[in-house]
């Protein structure tokens, strides 16, 4: 029961952080959000920095769910590319974290929530490239993207298009750097 009441501060808070940051997290913004007084948030929170330690709990299962959706993609195109485009919110709660990865839980919720999602996405991810006998290969340039997609993504340019010609551009850097891949 009290995970429910406390859910509409948790999904609105998740949101806010996504878009925002954690400079958007106020308690005044957050109330109007969930249409409850200041004092419903204390009660379930005390404080901000608690509030944020359960939004990043609550990422870290979010992370374990996207990695299972992505582990039954059959292909990037359009299989993962519909799960990215259904997790934006989670893509750009990450993309916070990164940005913010100077506050130690930041970097260690970025860090953890990776795993899994890299670990089913490794095997699509190598095989899209032609790296599929490389996955060590595979792997580095998966983590040099990761790092420069957070860069470029906003909440206006995730989307279809962009995501398949990002791919695109690793596919021709792949390609140029191995003729035979």
């Amino acid at each position: 029961m009290k995970l429910e009441i406390k859910q509409p501060w948790i999904t609105s808070g998740y949101t806010i952080f996504a878009n925002e940051g954690p400079k958007g997290l106020k308690i005044e913004v957050l109330a109007r959000v969930v249409a409850k007084n200041k004092s419903s948030f204390y009660h379930h929170f005390a404080d901000v920095t608690i509030f944020t330690e359960e939004l990043l709990q609550y990422h870290l299962v979010q992370s374990k769910i996207i990695a299972q959706k992505i582990a039954q993609c059959k292909s990037i195109n359009p299989d993962l590319i519909e799960v990215l485009l259904e997790v934006k919110t989670d893509i750009l709660f990450n993309r916070q974290l990164r940005i913010h990865r100077d506050i130690p839980s930041f970097q260690n919720c970025f860090i953890e929530a990776n795993r899994p999602v890299e670990a089913a996405f490794l095997d699509i991810w190598a095989e899209a490239l032609g790296l599929k006998t490389n996955p060590a290969l595979a792997k580095m340039i998966l983590n040099l993207t990761i790092e420069n997609f957070y860069l470029q993504i906003t909440e206006k340019n995730l989307n279809a298009t962009w995501l398949i010609n990002y791919l695109n551009e690793i596919r021709a850097m792949v390609l140029a750097l191995d003729p035979k891949s």
